[in-house]
């Protein structure tokens, strides 16, 4: 009996923190005013795919950042700079025009290799998020149902706009993958048993 009352408790606090940070983000969404219903939607999941990024980004160490899990395959940097260019390229490919060409952009050598610098890294990383929002939040419902040319795929541009939230999710969880592979836990997940383990305590 014990036990499981603990548990209800645990779940509680769980649902919390879960809500709690379901506020900030609809909080976040509603600073905004896009054009379309859609676009908010989209706009809310890329906020908050994104302040995981940035904060799990934060909490790496600078001395890990040139670790990989084997040769051949994206090392911590080349992972964050890979997706601020994402960004860029996704766009436009949605046929919204971002500060870089798309040669430039799928130069993956380069661009991945340009720094290991985790201060400048955060910079490009917070500085093509909210490129990207702006650029989102300004199209409208005919703009979402143009056709655009993905590597010879056509599809709307609403379509295309999902493959960039998609292809963000992805690689926050290769990058969460890669934290906890150092020891690193998530910060959202430590801030959660943070409060599941207040509220234990307080119950006690």
């Amino acid at each position: 009996m014990k036990r499981q009352s603990l548990s209800i408790r645990i779940l509680f606090a769980v649902l919390a923190a879960v809500f709690a940070l379901t506020l900030q983000w609809n909080t976040a969404v509603a600073k905004g005013s896009p054009k379309s219903a859609f676009v908010s939607d989209l706009l809310g999941q890329l906020d908050r795919v994104k302040e995981q990024i940035v904060t799990l980004e934060a909490a790496v160490p600078q001395d890990k950042y040139d670790w990989r899990p084997m040769e051949g395959v994206r090392s911590i940097s080349e992972v964050y700079l890979h997706i601020a260019d994402a960004n860029y390229l996704l766009a436009n490919f949605a046929g919204i025009k971002s500060p870089y060409d798309t040669k430039t952009l799928m130069d993956e050598k380069t661009r991945d290799a340009r720094t290991t610098d985790k201060a400048k890294i955060a910079e490009e990383l917070n500085t093509s998020f909210k490129w990207t929002v702006d650029a989102i939040g300004k199209l409208t419902e005919a703009d979402l149902e143009k056709k655009v040319d993905f590597f010879g795929q056509k599809m709307t541009v609403r379509s295309m706009l999902l493959t960039l939230l998609s292809h963000t999710h992805e690689h926050l969880g290769q990058s969460i993958a890669y934290a906890r592979s150092n020891g690193v836990v998530p910060p959202w997940t430590a801030k959660m048993q943070e409060a599941v383990n207040q509220n234990i305590s307080s119950k006690k």
